[in-house]
């Protein structure tokens, strides 16, 4: 079975307290595809608890992917400037 980083953040944001949110983080990163082939954006997202602090693992790329995973529209999500 591969592992799947947005499973993980699911599980991760399951025992968070309500109040997390989510930033924009407008720097160049890469992550690993399923292939195995790098791919570069232009930005990443980063998961933070309601006290500010970055929630470990909480980084990712594809909003779309979480909000599909946490089985909630993308508008939905608590992006914060």
């Amino acid at each position: 079975m591969a592992f799947n980083h947005y499973a993980k953040l699911k599980r991760i944001l399951a025992d968070e307290p309500d109040g997390w949110y989510i930033r924009r983080i407008d720097q160049p990163t890469t992550a690993k595809n399923f292939r195995g082939e790098v791919v570069q954006y232009d930005y990443y997202y980063r998961l933070y608890a309601a006290n500010g602090t970055m929630i470990k693992y909480g980084k990712f790329q594809k909003i779309d992917a979480l909000a599909q995973i946490l089985d909630m529209p993308v508008e939905s999500l608590p992006v914060v400037d």
